[in-house]
């Protein structure tokens, strides 16, 4: 699993931007879900190309080789 990082920039105007690292898809916006409300309104949002890359995961598969 890719570590997740979040970032902020405060602006002189008060501004706050936040940038997710290390996550795909909606698990970035549940991730900072509790921290934007508590920031206040949203202004917009940009999806990175992160946000649109499918989520990895590791499988094991296994073959039976006892077939009857």
């Amino acid at each position: 699993m890719n570590q997740q990082v979040i970032k902020f920039r405060i602006r002189q105007d008060g501004t706050v931007e936040e940038l997710v690292e290390g996550c795909t898809g909606p698990t970035c916006e549940i991730l900072t879900s509790k921290i934007e409300e508590k920031l206040g309104d949203l202004s917009f949002r940009r999806e990175t190309e992160e946000y649109y890359q499918q989520e990895q995961t590791n499988v094991a598969l296994q073959h039976n080789q006892n077939q009857n």
